[in-house]
């Protein structure tokens, strides 16, 4: 398996985990109309990422794969802003998982920004 392999295939199951822990994460909020409203958001945006990265990885061009991943990059920026609001809003019981969740929010972001500016550079080319 060449480098670039071993990394779609770490990313993909890296963002099917996020997917994963995001939804066993929203069975502890808080139950209230808040929580509920931000749990159907974050399942959304982050069961999303992780889909459209698979998408993206299957693009027939790059400029496919550029409009791919500009979706994965929305997706995983909108799963980092209802994180976000969770943690500002006091609505989770389980503040170092979501903690946890946020960072890897994060960095799932750098690395798909990074992706995307990437290919965005070398179709400028």
């Amino acid at each position: 398996m060449t480098e670039k392999e071993v990394f779609i295939k770490k990313m993909k199951t890296r963002t099917k985990k996020f997917a994963v822990d995001v939804i066993q994460f929203c069975d502890s909020l808080k139950n209230n109309k808040a929580s509920s409203v931000i749990t159907y958001q974050l399942v959304k945006s982050a069961t999303s990422t992780g889909a459209n990265y698979r998408a993206a990885c299957k693009a027939r061009s790059k400029k496919e794969f550029f409009s791919k991943i500009c979706i994965v990059v929305e997706e995983v920026d909108e799963s980092e802003y209802w994180l976000e609001v969770l943690k500002d809003a006091d609505l989770s019981n389980k503040k170092d998982e979501l903690e946890r969740l946020l960072i890897e929010a994060i960095e799932l972001n750098k690395i798909m920004s990074k992706a995307k500016s990437s290919t965005y550079n070398s179709l400028s080319h």
